[in-house]
């Protein structure tokens, strides 16, 4: 509740205009009852009597019944469309504060939430809020009018009946207090399952075609059902308890019916009551017990929306683990990347960088190699700050990296990493990211990129890409991805696998062009020694340790596990 009251104190103006007309039309409703009783007690006895002044009262009271009809219509239409307004708006400005606070969380912490759950936070339990929010604005301030209006007016009419009545209310707070206590752990379950069925559908539609090649087909189906079945159980599991309240409620509010009716009729047969209050009291019990299964149902929305606020704000409450510094200017020092013992753990048990030590100068090519899982990847996000070393010490133009600011330090770089997306738009929405360039600069990084299958489709730059890139070759999105970062005109430029889907002739015509990029350095992670046998420096990795470091020529005489990886992949020629 703190969470929705929150999200709706901006629109306090809005918010008060709109549930004043809300209580206004409300109690229009509440008045037709009543109007109904006095007509059949009052003034329909005098029209027996042949009064032509009571007709004429009648008349009266029929058109203002309509009027008041009217008007409550139309504050309660424009009440209802103010709540959505604020819900739709106020649920907006929560999706924007998420999404931006997801941006500052570092690679650790969005592992740690993982990716399916995040999304299914911005979308399932932000939607949540918004169900939440639009009711309690629509019926949560509708049900209370009409449950306390039609109890003091109840009174007015017939004391007796409507302590009878009253008497009922303990089961209806009963039940609704059962459903919700019982409810809310049982939503949060729900929603932890639900991420389980964002991952398992993303992972099959990013491995579609690798399950079709193997023909996984039956067991991706079989594993599928299986999440699935679990959500299901666990919303199954909620419904039971939730499906009890409506026929519980039900079932007092007839048996309170009942009871009203024939207490009722003795009253009636005894003189102390009228038939026109009857009816308008067993009308306005009604009105009384539907107020509350309202409010239940409102209390159930909270339920479930108390677990979505509970799953936002354990995303919104995250500290940043990667601080950002104050240095917003980075100065022309050498060496520009230095590697002091840094050692770095993913799960703080097992080190996945251990004691690595080496430095760069500005201009030079940094080449890393190793075996899959070696920690090559890992390099590059300690040296982008996705993650932050344990130990030792990372300097950058004589400054220790984690005193620069963030933007300014990534800003001075630019990567093409091993699972960098190509968006669907066209390909030179793909390269500006809706920067501004010079042509000519677009051309030069196509040039640079062996970009130049581009040219030959049939829109050239404005060729449609698909979501992934999904009608693009993997080499023809990696060389899209290599013209995009270059077109930043960076320090450093770092090609994480950058050429695993070239070809050698195309990846050697790219190293070619790159060296006309003398104050650029660059720092190329591969798995083919082709793509790095020009390095300035290169880093042989095994299990995190780098253990061997220098040119080619010098790893090929003095370690043998390089020159062994050399031998498998060229055959000793140098390419």
């Amino acid at each position: 509740m703190k969470k929705i009251l929150q999200l709706l104190k901006p629109y306090w103006k809005k918010l008060s205009v709109s549930l004043f007309l809300k209580v206004v039309g409300t109690i229009c409703d509440l008045l037709l009852p009543w109007l109904i009783a006095y007509m059949i007690d009052e003034e329909i006895p005098r029209l027996q009597l042949q009064s032509n002044q009571s007709l004429n009262t009648l008349y009266g009271l029929g058109f203002l019944m309509v009027l008041i009809a009217l008007l409550g219509f139309r504050l309660n239409v424009f009440a209802n469309r103010q709540a959505e307004y604020i819900a739709a708006y106020a649920t907006e400005t929560l999706r924007n504060e998420v999404f931006e606070k997801i941006q500052t969380l570092s690679s650790k912490q969005v592992d740690g939430l993982t990716r399916p759950s995040l999304i299914s936070r911005m979308t399932t339990d932000t939607y949540n809020l918004y169900s939440a929010m639009a009711s309690i604005q629509r019926i949560g301030i509708r049900a209370p009018v009409l449950l306390f209006g039609g109890i003091i007016v109840s009174f007015s009419l017939d004391p007796i009946l409507t302590l009878v009545m009253l008497a009922t209310l303990p089961f209806v707070v009963l039940v609704t207090t059962y459903s919700t206590k019982r409810s809310l752990p049982l939503y949060k379950n729900t929603q932890k399952y639900t991420d389980y069925l964002i991952l398992k559908i993303r992972s099959f539609i990013q491995g579609v075609r690798v399950i079709r090649a193997l023909s996984m087909k039956e067991y991706e189906k079989d594993s599928f059902k299986k999440v699935n079945e679990r959500v299901i159980e666990a919303e199954l599991e909620a419904h039971r308890v939730v499906s009890k309240v409506g026929p519980l409620m039900s079932i007092i509010m007839n048996l309170g019916l009942v009871i009203v009716l024939v207490i009722g009729a003795y009253r009636i047969f005894g003189g102390t009551t009228n038939k026109g209050q009857i009816m308008a009291l067993v009308t306005y019990f009604t009105i009384i017990l539907n107020a509350m299964m309202s409010i239940t149902r409102v209390f159930i929305l909270l339920s479930r929306a108390n677990a979505s606020a509970q799953r936002i704000d354990e995303i919104m409450e995250l500290e940043e683990d990667i601080v950002s510094g104050e240095l917003k200017e980075i100065e022309k020092v050498e060496p520009l990347l230095e590697f002091h013992h840094v050692n770095f753990s993913y799960n703080g048990k097992v080190n996945n960088i251990s004691d690595a030590t080496f430095s760069i100068k500005t201009g030079e090519t940094l080449g890393i190699i190793g075996g899959t899982g070696s920690g090559k990847t890992t390099l590059i996000q300690l040296i982008m700050r996705f993650y932050d070393a344990q130990s030792g010490k990372i300097i950058y133009r004589g400054k220790h990296i984690e005193s620069y600011d963030l933007k300014t330090l990534r800003n001075d770089m630019a990567a093409v990493l091993q699972q960098d997306l190509i968006f669907s738009g066209t390909i030179l929405d793909n390269l500006t990211l809706g920067k501004n360039y010079d042509m000519k600069d677009i051309e030069e990084a196509i040039r640079i990129a062996s970009a130049d299958f581009i040219y030959e489709k049939p829109e050239g730059l404005d060729y449609k890409v698909h979501a992934k890139g999904t009608n693009l070759s993997g080499g023809q999105k990696q060389r899209i991805l290599i013209a995009r970062a270059l077109l930043k005109n960076p320090s450093v430029l770092i090609l994480d696998d950058a050429s695993s889907a070239l070809d050698y002739e195309t990846d050697m015509k790219i190293r070619q062009a790159l060296r006309s990029y003398n104050n650029m350095t660059k720092i190329i992670v591969a798995q083919r020694i082709s793509s790095i046998k020009d390095a300035d420096l290169i880093l042989l990795i095994d299990e995190g340790k780098i253990i061997a470091k220098g040119t080619h020529e010098h790893l090929i005489e003095t370690n043998e596990q390089y020159r062994t990886i050399y031998e498998h992949q060229l055959g000793g020629e140098v390419l």
